[in-house]
């Protein structure tokens, strides 16, 4: 089976239709062409299978409401996905999904499964798929970094290297795609390697886009580490702000059209 590498930040569960044009938005794949297939019946070329369209549509729900903290909505969206992503029996799409869920996950500092349901997946899979995982776990190899998505190549690279001051924050700027960037931080806290400059970059990064979820996770960080610092007057702007958050309703899902 061909080896495909990853584009950016996080994957969609599978390749979209042959010759189909390619982009990378919001760390998430996506086909140019997509939405003209669907409308026009896929006269423009292969029909998209349904079990993709049905992954793909499935999984943008999951992230949204897992990072807005919807986690029972996320849950029966992630099943969905998984549901549709079965059906290929592809042991490298499965694992895209289920590193893709690791990913979010590990977004709001949920790094204690280690992304066991992609584990068994790993040895059946490609080279882009165990790259990502080792990744993931901190433990990339110069090996690795051609098979990872483009905007954490720079950020894997540089952990191989000895550590510089501010180098964190500077690489996590780097990063357009918020999530990508959470993704990229988690990383670098595996590697403790994460200064509190980057680490208020994060917060920002999650706080801008509303994140309710990971949002709470790096603030709780936050306060530790400011905390441990002895620096208290910034350890209680995170716990007042760790308040407001959780006085604050979950996101609800947008209506649902007729």
């Amino acid at each position: 089976m061909q080896q495909q590498q990853w584009s950016a930040g996080l994957a969609q569960p599978a390749p979209l239709a042959p010759k189909a044009q390619i982009r990378w938005h919001g760390g998430l794949l996506c086909a140019l062409l997509l939405g003209v297939l669907l409308l026009a019946g896929c006269a423009a070329g292969p029909r998209v299978p349904d079990w993709q369209i049905e992954a793909h549509a499935a999984q943008q729900r999951a992230i949204r409401a897992d990072l807005e903290g919807r986690q029972r909505v996320a849950e029966l969206e992630w099943q969905r996905a998984r549901e549709s992503v079965q059906r290929t029996a592809r042991a490298d799409q499965m694992a895209r999904l289920a590193l893709t869920r690791c990913a979010v996950a590990q977004a709001a500092l949920d790094l204690a499964d280690a992304c066991l349901a992609a584990q068994p997946l790993l040895p059946h899979a490609g080279l882009a798929e165990q790259a990502y995982a080792r990744y993931l776990l901190g433990q990339a190899q110069a090996a690795d970094i051609e098979w990872l998505p483009a905007a954490h190549r720079p950020t894997a690279r540089r952990l191989l290297e000895p550590a510089a001051a501010g180098e964190a924050a500077a690489l996590l700027r780097a990063i357009d795609d918020p999530l990508a960037r959470l993704v990229a931080a988690s990383v670098w806290l595996r590697a403790q390697r994460l200064d509190p400059e980057a680490l208020a970059l994060v917060v920002q990064t999650a706080s801008d886009q509303g994140w309710r979820r990971p949002l709470l996770a790096w603030l709780r960080l936050q306060a530790t580490v400011a905390q441990q610092r002895g620096q208290a007057e910034q350890a209680t702007e995170a716990l007042r702000r760790i308040e407001w958050l959780l006085a604050a309703p979950p996101a609800q899902p947008p209506p649902t059209r007729p």
